[in-house]
């Protein structure tokens, strides 16, 4: 009777095993997918002024990719923003960066201050994507 207990234990465990090796090994897999389709507009972004000055992979259970670019801020003006956003139809991470800088230049234009150079943007991609507009560098953080 023990030894079928026993038994019946260690096959829960196992069974137990497997289905976390599934799961680890599913999420694995979204995790990179995410990470490839933020990867894949990083060109497209340097075709729209935006240069790669970091670029970090950090790998784990969340993996994380860390990118940060630098353009000339007086050059993403609402115009060159809307019209790349009517050229990023079907790109959700595309969007998602220019939506976030036209986001911030709005807001930045109620300052009434002079944009400050350069434009940084740093993108923190994991299974939920963080983007970070600035304008200037920071000199603390």
């Amino acid at each position: 009777m023990i030894n079928k207990i026993k038994q019946s234990i260690n096959q829960a465990g196992s069974l137990i095993k497997e289905q976390a090796s599934a799961f680890g090994e599913a999420a694995r897999q979204k995790g990179d997918s995410i990470l490839n389709d933020w990867i894949s507009i990083l060109p497209k972004l340097k075709e729209h002024g935006l240069d790669t000055t970091f670029f970090a992979v950090s790998v784990s259970i969340n993996p994380t990719l860390d990118v940060e670019l630098q353009g000339e801020a007086k050059k993403f003006n609402i115009e060159y923003i809307e019209q790349i956003l009517k050229e990023a139809k079907g790109n959700t991470p595309l969007k998602i960066v220019f939506n976030s800088i036209k986001t911030a230049l709005q807001l930045y234009k109620r300052t009434d201050f002079e944009p400050l150079n350069p434009l940084i943007v740093r993108l923190k991609v994991r299974l939920s994507p963080e983007v970070r507009v600035s304008y200037g560098e920071q000199l603390m953080e």
